[in-house]
């Protein structure tokens, strides 16, 4: 869990970290949480997320790029509940979730564009480990990030 406010850490360590401009949601029941990072990139369709979300997180967090897409959600409450089964730390979602009260009452980092009732497709087209660019912010596999209220940070 984030010992350090966003704030504090990117002013110890301006030029080694970017600071994500996007405003997203905070969602669950976490406010702040950090880890290393992990990523899927997929539009419309969470087969990818739900499968990863339901192997060893170790801690980590998962960068999910949806393209920014809130027609559909990417991420509901039982694939949030398996993400904290499985010891992830946090999801951060350029796109949009579901079951927002279930999701709140879980110990997990949710930060997201918003909410959708509408599932997404299940096909497991999409990519996952891959450097994903969400406003600019490139997240590379391994690359420690950091999220609280005040927002994203992640390594170069």
């Amino acid at each position: 869990m984030t010992t350090i406010a966003t704030a504090d850490l990117y002013d110890e360590r301006a030029g080694e970290v970017d600071s994500l401009a996007l405003q997203l949601h905070d969602l669950g029941g976490r406010i702040a949480f950090d880890g290393p990072v992990r990523t899927i990139r997929c539009h419309r369709d969470n087969a990818l997320v739900k499968a990863t979300l339901a192997s060893p997180g170790n801690g980590a967090v998962l960068v999910i790029d949806g393209g920014g897409s809130l027609e559909s959600a990417l991420v509901g409450d039982i694939i949030a509940a398996s993400a904290v089964a499985h010891g992830w730390a946090g999801l951060i979602v350029h796109g949009a979730v579901r079951d927002r009260a279930a999701i709140a009452d879980l110990p997990l980092g949710v930060k997201a564009l918003g909410s959708n009732p509408r599932t997404s497709a299940k096909e497991g087209i999409g990519e996952v480990d891959v450097p994903v660019e969400i406003a600019g912010v490139v997240f590379r596999p391994g690359a420690h990030v950091w999220a609280d209220a005040d927002g994203v940070l992640v390594e170069r």
